[in-house]
């Protein structure tokens, strides 16, 4: 069997692993909060979280992947294509070993964190600690950081406004009713943007520039 076919397969292999651990980790750090409210069975979770797990990655999910392919380690390094494969291939299923570990743990862990760092892991061994792009590492390491902080901040104002609207009043019911096709929009909104505006299917469905009326009827 040629040595490409048995990379494919492996690559095939390993995908499925860490897909599996996404599962059966990833799945439970969105769903928690809605399983644990009551809001939704574990079934449902399971069902709604396999439809949107592939709809957020064909659709937006893009970007992401070329930051972990390309942004990561150096270019230079990558033009090796044997290399590259085989960095990769190790980087895939250190960091599934990893996430496996964890669920086994019932350790909530990042399956993002696990790959940047096996990724960083094969750049070092490969190319020594100069191979690693450390300027688009600590812009990685940062999004971490602020993305707790954000969460937490509009974490807090939403559920101070869902107080004040709903659970304040005397007719919750009837409040949350009034108010929740505010919250679903909301929601909605920021997702429709996402698809709008987040490479790389969004540029497919981006909108287009805004033109003054002189521009398409002429000018009076």
């Amino acid at each position: 069997m040629p040595t490409e076919s048995i990379v494919l397969i492996l690559g095939y292999i390993f995908g499925f692993y860490m897909s599996w651990n996404i599962g059966a980790n990833d799945v439970a750090n969105s769903m928690a909060s809605a399983v644990g409210a009551g809001a939704i069975t574990i079934r449902q979770a399971i069902f709604i979280a396999g439809i949107l797990n592939v709809v957020g990655a064909v659709f937006i999910g893009g970007h992401v992947t070329e930051t972990i392919r390309k942004g990561i380690v150096s270019p230079q390094l990558l033009s090796d294509p044997h290399l590259a494969l085989m960095g990769a291939l190790a980087a895939l299923l250190a960091a599934a070993l990893w996430v496996s570990f964890a669920t086994w743990k019932s350790l909530p862990v990042s399956t993002t964190h696990a790959i940047v760092g096996a990724m960083i892991g094969f750049g070092i061994m490969a190319g020594g600690v100069g191979s690693v792009n450390w300027a688009k590492l600590g812009a990685v390491v940062a999004s971490w950081i602020i993305s707790p902080v954000f969460s937490l901040v509009i974490a807090f104002a939403t559920f101070k406004l869902i107080i004040r609207l709903v659970l304040s009043r005397t007719a919750a019911l009837a409040a949350a009713l009034h108010f929740s096709p505010l919250f679903v929009g909301v929601a909605v909104f920021v997702v429709v943007l996402s698809f709008v505006f987040k490479p790389p299917r969004g540029k497919d469905l981006a909108l287009a520039p805004f033109r003054p009326c002189s521009s398409l009827w002429g000018s009076p």
